[in-house]
C-alpha cells in the first residue's frame, strides 16, 4: 500500500474516531433541563375583610380587558362570637368585584349579583358567551325553624336540621355584571330523586364551568341524587340553545354504584370532543375524567386522572394548551395546576405545579383560571392562612 493512502487512512480513521465518540459523549451527557411550562410570577390579595367569610370565586375578562370576579360572601359567624363559620348560612349572597389594571387592583365594595328570595346562595360560576352574555350558575339553601323542619318533605336533603337544599339556578347579565335578569330554574334531571320544600323535584344545579362549544350551544354538566339512601350523586350533561334560558338534557356523564361525582367543569378541545373533568367521594379524593366524542350524547367510561384535585378548571390556552387548575386538601394545603396538551390526553403524564402551599387548613380551593394578556393567566381561589379569614386571593403564572 502506497504510504500516502496509509496515512490518508489513518487520518479517516481518527476523524470518524472521533465523530463517534462525540456521539458517544453527547448521548451520556445529562439531556440540557426544558423549560418548565408554567412560571409563578406571584400572588395578589382579590378580597379579604374579617367581617365577612368570602369562598367559591370563579372570573372573566371582558372584552375590554375588565377582570370580573363573582364569589359567595356570608357574614363571619365567628366574628359575631359564634363558634364557628359554615358553608351554609341565610345571608349568603353572590357578590363581585372588579379590576381594570390587570389584577393589581380591585374595587373595594362588592356589587351583588343576586340575593336568593329563599335562602343563602353559594357557588356563582361565571360563564361569559361570544356575544359578551354573561350567565351566573349557583344553587341556594333554606333555613328553617325547629317546628317547620320536622315535618319538611323526607325526599328534601337536610344537610343539618332545618337546613334543606333548594337546588339551582341561572342569572344572566346583557352589560358585564352591571345588572341581572333572573332567576333561571333548570329542569330537574330525570334521574333525580330529591326535591326541594315545596315537593317539586330539585332544579338541576352543580358547582363548576359551563363551557360555550363552537356551534354556540352551552354544556353544563350537573348533579343528580339518582338514588336517595344513601346520599350519592351521579353527573349528567344538560345543554341550552338559547343561551342558556332552556336547558335539554343529553345523557349521563358519569355514574357508579360506589363513588360520588359532584363538582364538575366542562371543557370542549379544539377536535370537538366534549371532557368533563370530575371531583369525586368514596375515591380517595382522586379527580376524574369523563370524554364524549359526539357532542354529549354518550360518554366513554369515567377514568382516575391518577392524583388529587378538588373541584377542577380548564383553561385554554394561546396555543390550544390548556391550563387545569385544582385545590389541595392535603397538607401542604393549596392550589395546583398542570398544562395539558390540547385534547386533554396527557393528564396522567403532565407534571404538577404547586401555586400555594402555605394554606391554614382544609377550607380553601375552587380554583378558577382566566388568561390576562399574552402568556399570562390569572387564577383566582379562596384561601386561609394559618385558619384566619377566608379570603378570595389569585396567583398570576407565565406559561410560555
Amino acid at each position: 500500500m502506497n504510504p500516502k493512502d496509509t496515512r490518508w487512512c489513518r487520518r479517516v480513521g481518527v476523524r470518524l474516531l472521533a465523530a463517534a465518540v462525540g456521539v458517544w459523549l453527547a448521548a451520556a451527557a445529562p439531556a440540557a433541563a426544558a423549560e418548565p411550562a408554567l412560571r409563578k410570577i406571584g400572588d395578589v390579595a382579590i378580597y379579604e375583610d374579617p367581617l365577612f367569610y368570602a369562598a367559591f370565586p370563579s372570573v372573566v375578562r371582558r372584552p375590554d380587558g375588565e377582570l370580573l370576579v363573582a364569589f359567595r360572601r356570608a357574614p363571619s359567624r365567628v366574628a359575631l362570637r359564634e363558634n364557628r363559620t359554615t358553608h351554609v348560612d341565610p345571608n349568603s349572597y353572590l357578590v363581585a368585584v372588579r379590576s381594570r389594571d390587570g389584577g393589581a387592583t380591585w374595587s373595594r365594595e362588592p356589587d351583588l349579583v343576586y340575593a336568593h328570595a329563599f335562602g343563602g346562595s353559594q357557588d356563582p360560576c361565571l360563564l361569559q358567551l361570544r356575544d359578551g352574555t354573561l350567565l351566573c350558575a349557583s344553587y341556594g339553601w333554606g333555613f328553617f325553624k325547629p317546628e317547620a323542619a320536622a315535618k319538611l318533605p323526607a325526599t328534601m336533603y337536610q344537610i343539618q336540621p332545618g337546613v334543606a337544599f333548594l337546588g339551582g339556578y341561572l342569572v344572566r347579565s346583557p352589560d358585564g355584571g352591571r345588572t341581572w335578569q333572573g332567576p333561571i330554574y333548570p329542569p330537574a334531571v330525570a334521574a333525580e330523586k330529591r326535591t326541594d320544600p315545596y315537593g317539586r323535584r330539585l332544579p338541576a344545579y352543580n358547582r363548576g364551568a359551563m363551557a360555550e362549544g363552537r356551534n354556540g350551544r352551552i354544556y353544563w354538566s350537573v348533579a343528580s341524587s339518582d338514588v336517595a339512601t344513601p346520599r350519592r350523586t351521579a353527573n349528567y350533561l344538560l345543554a341550552s340553545d338559547d343561551r342558556g334560558t332552556t336547558w335539554t338534557e343529553l345523557g349521563t356523564v358519569a355514574s357508579d354504584p360506589k363513588v360520588t361525582f359532584n363538582e364538575a367543569s366542562v371543557y370542549e378541545t379544539p377536535k370537538g370532543d366534549v371532557v368533563v373533568f370530575l371531583r369525586t367521594a368514596d375515591l380517595n379524593d382522586e379527580a376524574c375524567l369523563a370524554r364524549s366524542t359526539d357532542g354529549g350524547k354518550t360518554f366513554q367510561p369515567w377514568q382516575g386522572m391518577g392524583f388529587k384535585g378538588h373541584p377542577l378548571q380548564a383553561l385554554r390556552l394561546r396555543d390550544d394548551r390548556v391550563l387545569l387548575v385544582y385545590g389541595y386538601r392535603h397538607k401542604p394545603y393549596g392550589i395546583r395546576a398542570r398544562v395539558l396538551n390540547a385534547e386533554c390526553t396527557d393528564f396522567a403524564t403532565a407534571p404538577e405545579f404547586v401555586l400555594r402551599d402555605d394554606g391554614g387548613t382544609t377550607d380553601l380551593g375552587y380554583p378558577w383560571s382566566v388568561r390576562l394578556d399574552g402568556d399570562r393567566v390569572l387564577v383566582v381561589y379562596y384561601f386561609n392562612r394559618e385558619g384566619g379569614v377566608r379570603h378570595i386571593a389569585g396567583t398570576v403564572v407565565e406559561i410560555p
